[in-house]
């Protein structure tokens, strides 16, 4: 039976397998296309492409912490894309179960067909709910491993090469990662100590950085009196509760950075691998560079961006929020948190902030992201409107 292993952030999705072999010498990469993507909280990018002769565009994350590629369940049953049930399991947060495959699909990007995909079924609807828009999918290995792929946060686009020698940007840092179908990084860590270990390189999470509970545990990493919030999260086996907390040290290539904010999770599927690997470097801070992504000659390049130096998000307000049938939902009051103290309860409808009126969610969430600042939101309960005030606190 086949496993396909799931980890943080909803989006990464991977199978092991021996890596792909390093090309020749004197084969040039060749430019193929360009194209824009757009970021979601956490720095997650999301491109627009289409199916087979479906005609609406639909929204990918492109996720080098998936090994394959997948399509969400209820974008596949709307489409009527037919998927036949595998022995195949998918592990994640939460949860393992067995999926549906929809096998020899054709793929179109701008300026760029891959055609005989075969896409694993999963539901999306929890990362639609995160983000305030229908995500139909996730693009991984089965897409990193045939090209060139040059990420620009700067401008917000893409480029695409087929495989070859390539000439890299000048400056910056050349990582080689070693691969099964994902790229695994050596980082250093120092919190209460100092600690090189293999993590996930995952542009589909968008978060800083976050070890399992073991690696944590084992590591002795934290400083004894490192203070840890409760938090929710989001996984393919639904919503669950990690720690949240900061490390006082990461550095990755030559680039170090100061008090990264970090999840800890218990990683009761080991969807991490530990002890081979300790969790996964997530986009928020990956976003900080402009990347050369080269699996065919197993190679990452970084070359920091106008990002760069932008400070992390320390506010903490101990609820979620999600996008619900056009309303934005209040979820999850942690006992304690800045929202249960500001008053807020489980499926209050967050109506503005600070006389913002958007119904934007990832507007809002933005804006939640000022710690020890007072906020004004604007909720809906049982169809009375109040005006709550919120102070979210720092995890510095």
């Amino acid at each position: 039976m086949k496993k396909i292993i799931v980890p943080f952030l909803l989006c990464g999705v991977f199978v092991t397998a021996s890596a792909q072999e390093i090309l020749s010498p004197g084969l040039q990469a060749k430019y193929i296309t360009r194209f824009p993507f757009k970021q979601f909280s956490g720095g997650v990018m999301v491109l627009r492409a289409t199916l087979n002769n479906i005609p609406d565009t639909l929204n990918f994350i492109l996720d080098t912490g998936s090994g394959g590629i997948s399509l969400d369940s209820a974008t596949a049953a709307y489409y009527q894309v037919n998927s036949y049930n595998s022995d195949t399991t998918i592990t994640g947060m939460g949860s393992a179960r067995k999926v549906r495959f929809a096998y020899k699909q054709q793929l179109h990007l701008p300026g760029l067909t891959i055609s005989n995909l075969d896409f694993h079924i999963n539901d999306y609807d929890v990362l639609s709910g995160v983000y305030g828009e229908k995500i139909d999918g996730i693009i991984g290995y089965s897409f990193f491993s045939k090209f060139i792929v040059q990420v620009n946060f700067d401008s917000a686009f893409i480029n695409v090469y087929s495989p070859g020698e390539y000439k890299y940007p000048r400056g910056g840092t050349m990582l080689r990662p070693a691969f099964t179908t994902l790229p695994i990084q050596n980082l250093q860590v120092k919190d209460r100590r100092k600690i090189n270990f293999n993590f996930y390189f995952d542009t589909g999470a968008g978060l800083c950085f976050l070890m399992s509970e073991a690696f944590a545990k084992d590591s002795t990493i934290l400083h004894k009196k490192r203070k840890t919030y409760v938090t929710q999260a989001e996984g393919m086996g639904g919503r669950l509760h990690m720690q949240l907390t900061v490390v006082k040290m990461l550095q990755i290539g030559n680039y170090k950075f100061r008090n990264v904010p970090t999840y800890i999770y218990e990683d009761a599927y080991n969807v991490t691998s530990y002890p081979f690997v300790g969790g996964l470097l997530g986009n928020d801070l990956l976003r900080r560079f402009n990347l050369v992504i080269n699996y065919p000659n197993r190679e990452i390049h970084l070359l920091p961006n106008s990002h760069f130096l932008e400070p992390f998000d320390y506010a903490y307000t101990g609820m979620a929020t999600y996008f619900v049938d056009g309303h934005i939902v209040v979820d999850d009051i942690i006992p304690g948190s800045p929202a249960d103290k500001a008053g807020l309860k489980q499926d209050d409808i967050l109506v503005g902030i600070n006389n913002i009126f958007t119904n934007n969610i990832m507007q809002y969430k933005t804006i939640l992201q000022a710690p020890k600042e007072k906020i004004k939101l604007f909720v809906r309960r049982n169809g009375t409107l109040m005006q709550l005030t919120i102070k979210p606190s720092s995890i510095l």
